[in-house]
């Protein structure tokens, strides 16, 4: 993990793992970070969340306030994260060091490997059906398991190629990414406008058996988990926008603009498409069914470039997590070996598993316990007024010990205590098909995980930590110019 030379950064193969970016490499600005949010989820696999709400049993107009109101929430939440990387110059999970300690901050390496292996497998998963479907419809070719085995084998090979290259790609990658699948879904409107219909299009009802209830999951599983999903992913963009040239605020508007709108556009055009298709069981088979003849080559360009753009972001961030807990691997090994896991979950996921209910469960139950991580990394950031010592939160990639982040042992039990008092919380109070929450029955059986995780996170931690305050270097805060545009 040698930082690479300034020009290394400028082209080809990233060689940057989790180490501290020079500031001579950190040339991105805020539209790059709104680019990227934008580009990588144009894509089917973030569609799809807007055809749960439709699954769930919701009618349109409350399938639309449910994500609208869950993806708000969650940016006031997971935007400031890209503040403690643009402070620090690493990825999150190491930057969590400051908080969790340089050994603590495992368990966001760890929640970061997941939440990532589990959406990239999603993206692929999606992204084979609608190339397959659509060059079966076209050309008549087989549309069997075979066809899709070879079809997610070649998007899981892009898809890495793309992550190795790394930050410079995905930039490049995504603005091309955004702008062709805006174009694609504004023509998709047109496309199924005249099936469109507002009604449910399942015939068994709410799936929680009323309407709050099914409103409250559809808000956290299909809203919430949104940026959610990005608690990681923001400070691998964010580290390489330099605090001398641009402010924080800047930095959290780019955050916070570029969720709201690459979750909520293809989101909305996946609910509008769900309903117009009456994709009741599955999303894409009905979508791809129902397509004009005529929108069948651009649904089969967004299943592809969509799926390589969203994919290969999400590996990239697995690459930096697993590089993160296991130290001596470089960046490039360790995307490979998390494409090769992430792929294996494709296949179990078309062969094995109920896709809506393994992909429900999947979000609310990380969803319980990235909160809590959430939750104390922003406080950690607020009691040290962001000023980190980028030197010391790297002692555990360097196999070293010591520092003013060592804590106990590399730990900071306080604050591992406060998070897995929070995601005990939030796990006893989760909803979904495959499990629920004793705690539940507290709460209507609504769930409510993510504000009860949360609130008990917070509570946890503030006691915990009375007394004990951050460590803080003794530096100057890094302050942007003033002349620093967008």
């Amino acid at each position: 993990m040698t930082p690479e030379p300034s020009s290394a950064g400028r082209a080809g193969i990233e060689t940057h793992g989790v180490d501290t970016i020079p500031d001579s490499d950190r040339t991105g600005r805020p539209r790059d970070i709104i680019g990227i949010l934008l580009g990588s989820n144009m894509c089917l696999g973030v569609v799809i969340f807007g055809w749960l709400p439709a699954s769930f049993g919701l009618e349109f107009w409350p399938a639309v306030t449910s994500m609208v109101c869950g993806t708000l929430l969650g940016t006031v939440l997971v935007a400031p994260l890209a503040l403690v990387s643009l402070k620090t110059g690493t990825n999150l999970s190491t930057s969590s060091g400051g908080t969790f300690g340089v050994r603590g901050r495992l368990i966001g390496s760890v929640i970061g490997l997941l939440l990532s292996l589990g959406y990239a497998a999603l993206t692929v998963w999606t992204g084979g059906a609608a190339v397959v479907g659509p060059l079966h419809r076209l050309l008549g070719l087989p549309d069997g398991g075979v066809a899709y085995s070879v079809t997610y084998a070649v998007l899981a090979v892009l898809s890495v190629l793309v992550a190795i290259f790394g930050y410079r790609m995905l930039t490049q990658m995504s603005k091309w990414v955004a702008l062709g699948t805006v174009v694609l879904m504004a023509v998709g409107f047109v496309a199924y406008a005249g099936k469109f219909q507002t009604g449910p299009v399942v015939n068994s009802g709410y799936a929680l058996g009323d309407f709050w209830h099914t409103w409250a999951m559809s808000t956290v599983a299909a809203g919430l988990s949104g940026p959610m999903a990005f608690i990681m992913l923001l400070g691998d963009y964010s580290r390489y926008v330099s605090p001398h040239r641009y402010s924080s605020k800047k930095v959290f508007v780019a955050s916070s603009v570029g969720m709201v709108l690459g979750l909520l556009i293809p989101q909305l055009f996946g609910t509008f498409t769900a309903y117009a298709a009456h994709a009741a069981d599955d999303y894409v088979g009905p979508l791809v069914a129902a397509a004009p003849l005529w929108f069948l080559l651009p649904l089969l360009l967004n299943g592809l470039f969509g799926t390589i753009g969203n994919a290969g972001a999400l590996i990239y961030s697995m690459g930096l997590d697993l590089d993160a807990i296991v130290p001596p691997l470089s960046r490039p090994k360790a995307t490979l070996l998390v494409s090769a896991l992430s792929t294996t979950l494709v296949y179990l996921g078309y062969f094995v598993w109920n896709a809506q209910d393994a992909v429900t469960a999947f979000v609310l139950l990380l969803t319980a316990i990235g909160t809590p991580w959430a939750v104390i990394t922003l406080f950690g950031f607020a009691r040290c007024r962001g000023v980190y010592d980028p030197d010391a939160l790297q002692v555990y990639n360097r196999r070293s010990r010591g520092g003013i982040y060592w804590y106990t042992a590399g730990w900071n039990i306080r604050a591992a205590i406060a998070w897995a008092i929070g995601s005990a919380v939030g796990l006893l109070s989760v909803d979904t098909a495959l499990y629920k929450g004793p705690l539940l029955a507290l709460t209507s059986g609504i769930d409510v995980s993510f504000l009860l995780a949360a609130a008990a996170t917070a509570v946890a931690f503030w006691l915990l930590t009375l007394g004990s305050p951050q460590p803080v270097p003794e530096i100057e805060p890094v302050r942007a110019t003033s002349g620093a545009n967008v």
